[in-house]
């Protein structure tokens, strides 16, 4: 009996340890919290912009939001597979879809964005701005078809006809009081006499007369006349200047207010396309940036309205002597990175961002890109 119970003593000693550390480890590793599948490799969507997202030569990827996430990728020791998803929707859809982890390039982030997705910390602060034709910004004066245009303008003609009406009267009154002179200054004939008559009152009407009258009735209406000239001249005169002035402020665009009733282009799904249509403003919306610069270039459109630091970049790289920004920015806002709802990768994601913030390398890449543009500063990442 005192050898059984020697033996059950040394299998307690022996077992309970043994059945602690079992338990220790099931426990342990019970509440480490779950691997991440593809946190070393993640697949980013991206869409071609100038300067955000481009190709190079060798067929790489560069640009601002690739070099930062580069860096981000260093940072973590991820390795990047890049999704071309067409366009911001695209983008947008294939992080919805689980087909891609994150999106980057370019991205606005709004609050409606902002119920379906997750944002990092902004990498740019930004807004709208607005390009034009090159000859838009010269000074507004017209040329010689221009004047042409204007003088015989709807208004312009109804106050050379009523110019025309008023001086058949005194023309008449002219001739058949000067006709019975004995030396008449305009033919006793109705033909050509009325003509002369006629060309006495448009020439008092204008301050400039060949024919002048001999009776003191004739005289009296030459004065009269004389003055009805100088009011004539004066309110035509006035209202010629107003309609210059207004083509030339019509022919002009600084911001938004100036872009009603003119040719528009942008592109549909952007945050630009919902500031014109909540604005009212018509425009075209074309599926790529570029297709907004080709109806700017070769269709005649009046402006493109687009974001900020996209639109300055291909002013000062390819749109060169094409055309130039009108006005400041507008409707500022942020862009950054897009994930999934409650995505693992939102927190390293932005630590990194800190981190590249803290040690410089966040400046920059943003001076490579942009320069020291106020427009295109950092964002709010302290």
């Amino acid at each position: 009996m005192s050898v059984l119970r020697w033996c059950a003593m040394a299998a307690v000693v022996f077992c309970v340890p043994l059945l602690n550390m079992v338990f220790g480890v099931v426990a342990q590793a019970s509440a480490q919290p779950a691997p991440q599948p593809d946190e070393e490799s993640v697949t980013v969507a991206i869409h071609r912009l100038e300067p955000f997202v481009m190709p190079t030569s060798s067929g790489q990827m560069t640009g601002f939001s690739i070099d930062l996430w580069d860096e981000i990728t260093k940072d973590l020791g991820w390795s990047t597979e890049y999704l071309d998803a067409g366009d911001v929707r695209g983008q947008l859809a294939a992080v919805a879809d689980g087909r891609a982890d994150v999106a980057i390039g370019g991205i606005s982030l709004t609050a409606e964005r902002e119920q379906s997705f997750d944002f990092t910390q902004p990498t740019l602060s930004s807004g709208l701005q607005i390009i034009v034709p090159v000859h838009d910004t010269r000074p507004s004066v017209p040329g010689l078809g221009g004047y042409l245009d204007l003088l015989f303008s709807r208004t312009m003609l109804i106050w050379l006809a009523a110019a025309v009406v008023v001086s058949v009267v005194p023309a008449h009154i002219f001739w058949f009081i000067e006709r019975h002179n004995a030396k008449p200054v305009v033919s006793r004939s109705y033909f050509p006499g009325i003509v002369q008559s006629f060309g006495w009152g448009v020439g008092s009407l204008v301050g400039r007369n060949s024919t002048y009258p001999t009776r003191a009735v004739t005289k009296a209406l030459a004065i009269l006349w004389g003055f009805a000239g100088i009011v004539f001249i004066a309110f035509y005169s006035a209202n010629l200047s107003a309609n210059l002035t207004v083509a030339k402020l019509d022919a002009k665009i600084n911001g938004p207010a100036d872009l009603y009733g003119k040719s528009v282009a942008t592109v549909g799904g952007t945050t630009a396309a919902n500031f014109l249509r909540s604005m009212g403003i018509d425009a075209t919306e074309t599926q790529t940036i570029e297709g907004s610069y080709h109806l700017l270039r070769e269709e005649g459109y009046e402006a493109v309205v687009f974001d900020a630091p996209v639109l300055r970049y291909y002013v000062a790289h390819r749109g060169e002597g094409v055309a130039v920004t009108a006005g400041p920015v507008f409707q500022e806002e942020d862009q950054g990175f897009v994930l999934d709802i409650h995505s693992p990768l939102r927190k390293p994601v932005n630590q990194a961002l800190y981190r590249l913030r803290e040690n410089g390398t966040y400046n920059l890449i943003r001076e490579k890109w942009f320069g020291d543009d106020a427009a295109t500063s950092a964002g709010d990442l302290n």
